[in-house]
């Protein structure tokens, strides 16, 4: 039983109500298609159950949303929560705007109220030092640049390249780093800019990757990009674009193709003086350099297609993501106590 959060390795924490899935505070199911997602209460993304025993697990959920009276629905969705504390979402047949509402938008929520948080606690104590004489406005001035190089330079990913060597993806990385569109009949590709191993060392390295290793990595990293969240009215745009598709794995492609025309028409009017390294804003057309809703449209869909595909592939590309994330905890409460073996 996996208990990680795919995408920030969180511990999913427990519950006692499921019998047949003890895992998780808030569970999102989906009896017509079979799907079981436990909802991260630290990021708010779903994290789709690649366990056998779904089945069994969506048919408790199913009895257990039933018999409480602590609900509410709509037509084709409703939240209830069962006296033990754990949230149950069930989903029946919504149309995508209903969905992004109930899937998106606590996380893209959280993400803004935590960036507002963070830069109005940011700007009230440079503030408070400037008023108070501890800081001239040339040191505060200093003191940004600093802060900002350190924001540039710090890792948002790391992860393994095609040959299986690690890499690490820094922040200003996400400022040249692009979608490409595909003319060889594979849709759609990547470009990552990275850093050659965990640590140490300079310069830039580039790889280009296709096909589900794109799919699964731009995901990974159009959250980072994201990082911001979005309004109501960005999400709502960014579902109309995915509908006007008609479907994800359309859409994609077709971001690819306008991603990458506005960085053809205008990206060279951005670049710096020398080198690519002064980069203090991303590119347009990169994957921080899109707009607001067609970023999220990005990771909205990509999230979708990594679920659609896993489970056309019997899930085992799923549970590798689940072991990863796995590994990644462990590894992350090994370096918490480096004094301990």
């Amino acid at each position: 039983m996996f208990t990680t959060c795919i995408y920030c390795h969180a511990d999913l924490k427990r519950n006692e109500a499921i019998e047949d899935f003890p895992v998780g505070r808030r569970l999102a199911f989906d009896g017509s298609r079979g799907r079981l997602w436990v909802v991260c209460r630290r990021c708010e993304r779903w994290n789709l159950s690649p366990l056998e025993t779904r089945w069994e697990a969506i048919e408790a959920c199913e009895r257990a949303f039933s018999s409480t009276r602590m609900r509410v629905s709509s037509d084709n969705i409703g939240l209830a929560k069962i006296r033990e504390g754990l949230e149950l979402v069930r989903v029946g047949d919504p149309v995508r705007q209903e969905f992004a509402a109930w899937r998106y938008g606590d996380q893209f929520g959280r993400r803004r109220k935590r960036a507002m948080l963070i830069t109005g606690a940011v700007a009230t104590a440079a503030g408070a030092l400037v008023v108070g004489g501890a800081l001239s406005l040339g040191g505060l001035w200093l003191t940004s640049r600093v802060t900002k190089t350190w924001y540039l330079n710090r890792v948002v990913l790391r992860t393994l390249n095609q040959r299986g060597a690690p890499v690490r993806v820094l922040r200003k990385h996400l400022y040249t780093s692009r979608l490409l569109p595909d003319r060889e009949g594979r849709g759609w590709g990547l470009r990552v800019d990275h850093r050659p191993g965990w640590s140490g060392g300079d310069g830039r390295s580039t790889m280009i990757i296709h096909g589900r290793e794109a799919m699964e990595l731009a995901g990974k990293l159009m959250a980072k990009a994201n990082r911001r969240g979005g309004k109501e009215g960005a999400i709502r745009t960014a579902v109309r674009r995915i509908e006007s598709a008609g479907h994800p794995e359309v859409f994609l492609p077709e971001a690819a193709e306008m991603a990458s025309r506005v960085f053809q028409e205008t990206a060279k009017d951005h670049l710096p003086a020398g080198s690519i390294e002064r980069l203090r804003k991303p590119l347009p057309g990169t994957l921080a350099g899109m707009s607001e809703s067609l970023r999220l449209a990005i990771e909205m869909a990509t999230h979708e297609e990594a679920e659609r595909e896993a489970l056309e592939g019997e899930l085992k590309e799923l549970e590798a993501r689940w072991r990863e994330a796995e590994a990644n905890r462990t590894h992350r409460r090994q370096a918490a106590r480096p004094g301990e073996r």
